[in-house]
């Protein structure tokens, strides 16, 4: 019980920080609509933005701490997983063209690129809960 208690202070003092990310990131892909700011910027910038705000939207990180099943499930381990599983498909269908869009390989590193710190940050300050009786 000590363990969520201490997942429940660390998450709610981060919280704003997470909303200040998710803010930023979202305010980022949307203005790579607007503006043109060369090659990378037009290709890459949303590649790496959007699965980023993604993953604390799905982990829950800008809001206050909830103990649900779906907190329970999104660990940080196992979103950072899904999700690049996912942007790794959506490259794949892209290749094999399955819908209209281009392929481009350095998509891979770009989604890497925000998703693994943000994951390295969160799993900073997650602790699993503990299941009773289990040994220490």
């Amino acid at each position: 019980m000590a363990d969520q208690e201490g997942n429940k202070n660390r998450h709610d003092r981060f919280a704003p920080y997470w909303a200040a990310a998710l803010f930023v990131l979202c305010s980022t892909g949307l203005a790579t609509i607007w503006f043109d700011f060369g090659l990378f910027w037009k290709g890459y910038v949303l590649d790496m933005v959007g699965p980023a705000w993604s993953y604390i939207l799905f982990r829950g990180l800008f809001t206050a701490w909830k103990d649900n099943p779906w907190t329970r499930f999104f660990t940080p381990g196992r979103t950072v997983v899904l999700f690049l599983i996912f942007c790794f498909c959506v490259e794949g269908a892209q290749y094999m063209h399955l819908y209209e869009s281009t392929f481009d390989p350095w998509d891979f590193p770009a989604y890497i690129s925000i998703l693994i710190p943000l994951f390295i940050l969160d799993s900073w300050h997650y602790t699993p809960r503990r299941r009773e009786g289990s040994a220490a």
